[in-house]
């Protein structure tokens, strides 16, 4: 199942006694929790979750939260760990994470983290940058903007003064964007120049109590697209728009400012038909794919493995 050169990275290294974490990316639809679950399997070990979306409880459909079945009896955490109400972040989830994974490896030489979050998934592999304090100033005058104007006069202030992390952010998710143009407004330098390099990475990675193998899933575009496609098809036959009426009096929060649920919030709003929710779903969700893809091509750690073939 894994690829030998994988395989032999998680293979015990005599003077690095360390577990390993295997982390286990990709794009929306790619195969990731089918993968994995074969992998934890085979490897009789547990899964982490590292999908800023499936933390919570009330959110299952559109998530595409992996079922019971679909696990097959392997044990998942941080799925259905949270609730929506909750400010949950990246250096939260990498701090309980680290915490779980010190008694996981009590029991287990590998351990798999998948999802496909990639700010969660980096801060559990390689740690999170340090930011400097901002007034909070900075950030009110920077969400009265949002409610006064919306999100795209921010994204072009972001593109202007900072077009290496307009590039990397998910630029529908309004609170990367805001929490980018606080540290660039508030300290008066790009927000992507306080990103750890590759020496401060690699000082980071030595210092953790495991040893991090990274592997990421593609597919031939045209097949995952089709694949999203699909699943957004499924979704909708699932109950997605039933899912989305529940959370309508928490439509504000964090965690639903999201592809799969933002779609749905205009159609039932009225902004547009049915069709046009179908169509604005599934060509929302293959730019996002698009944009896990260039996340995770930035990190030259990840040995990429083509499902296609």
């Amino acid at each position: 199942m894994l690829p030998p050169d994988i395989l032999a990275r998680l293979a015990p290294i005599a003077d690095d006694p360390r577990p390993v974490l295997l982390a286990v990316a990709g794009p929306t639809a790619v195969g990731k929790t089918a993968l994995t679950v074969a992998l934890a399997q085979q490897l009789d070990t547990e899964i982490v979750s590292a999908d800023s979306r499936q933390f919570f409880r009330e959110m299952s459909i559109g998530t595409a939260k992996p079922t019971p079945e679909e696990m097959q009896g392997v044990p998942h955490h941080f799925i259905d760990s949270h609730s929506i109400t909750e400010d949950y972040s990246a250096g939260r989830f990498a701090a309980e994470a680290e915490a779980l994974l010190g008694r996981l490896f009590a029991s287990y030489p590998v351990v798999i983290a998948t999802g496909g979050s990639g700010l969660y998934l980096q801060a559990l592999t390689d740690g999170l940058d340090e930011l400097p304090p901002v007034p909070p100033a900075v950030r009110q005058q920077l969400q009265h903007e949002l409610g006064a104007q919306g999100l795209a006069p921010l994204v072009a202030e972001l593109a202007a003064t900072d077009p290496v992390a307009h590039a990397r952010l998910d630029l529908q998710n309004h609170q990367r964007v805001l929490r980018a143009l606080e540290i660039t407004r508030g300290t008066g330098r790009p927000f992507s120049s306080y990103h750890l390099g590759p020496t401060a990475v690699a000082a980071k990675a030595a210092a953790r109590p495991f040893r991090v193998v990274k592997m990421a899933l593609t597919r031939e575009r045209e097949e995952l697209y089709q694949r999203i496609d699909q699943r957004v098809l499924q979704m909708l036959e699932a109950g997605l728009v039933a899912e989305v009426e529940r959370l309508l009096p928490f439509r504000a929060h964090n965690a639903l400012q999201t592809v799969g649920y933002q779609e749905i919030f205009g159609y039932l709003d009225g902004a547009y038909d049915y069709a046009e929710a179908v169509r604005l779903l599934q060509r929302n969700t293959r730019h996002y794919a698009k944009r896990q893809l260039t996340w995770l091509r930035r990190d030259t750690g990840y040995e990429w493995v083509t499902m296609s073939e």
